[in-house]
């Protein structure tokens, strides 16, 4: 059995060597004009990303940011792909922790809109969208709620988890992206 698997790992190592000869020859074979293209391509590509960035940050991402009523909180998320949305109470000490992570976690990801709104102060959105217990965070996609933490339950449970844990959460709901890490 030993031996089967080291042939058929042998194999495999064989035929990425293979892959891997063929794309140097690929390399050694192109010509001034190949790598021209190949870096107008990358220009391009970065351009793209660059132009791509300066949207979000028009769109107000990067920043964690307070929305205070109904009218803004449906027009801030028609905005963004994707959004992160904390439904918070001031008096609330699990509240301030989950502000703390969303503060670092909105700085890191530009690609994802960070928002909180005062459950309080927002009785129609709460009810509206049936959040019953806070902390609450709502991740939504393209206008739809995807998915909502509530509480510290998918955290650990413990108050004093590390931010990584709920990025895992929020890369696990594919609401940040680990390229833009």
């Amino acid at each position: 059995m030993q031996q089967i698997l080291g042939n058929v790992l042998l194999q495999s190592l064989q035929e990425k060597e293979e892959k891997l000869d063929e794309e140097l020859h690929k390399m050694d074979r192109m010509g001034e004009d190949d790598f021209e293209a190949l870096r107008r391509r990358r220009m391009e590509a970065m351009k793209k990303n660059m132009a791509k960035k300066q949207a979000w940050k028009a769109a107000g991402h990067g920043e964690y940011q307070e929305l205070h009523d109904q009218k803004q909180f449906f027009a801030e998320l028609k905005k963004s792909e994707r959004a992160v949305v904390h439904f918070y109470r001031s008096s609330t000490t699990r509240c301030e922790i989950v502000d703390m992570h969303l503060g670092k976690l909105a700085r890191k990801h530009i690609e994802t809109r960070f928002v909180k709104v005062n459950a309080e102060k927002s009785p129609f959105i709460v009810d509206r969208l049936k959040i019953w217990a806070l902390p609450t965070v709502m991740i939504v996609k393209d206008g739809k709620t995807d998915h909502s933490i509530i509480g510290f339950d998918e955290l650990g449970g413990r108050d004093d988890f590390p931010t990584s844990t709920l990025e895992e959460l929020l890369l696990a709901h594919e609401v940040v992206l680990e390229e833009y890490m």
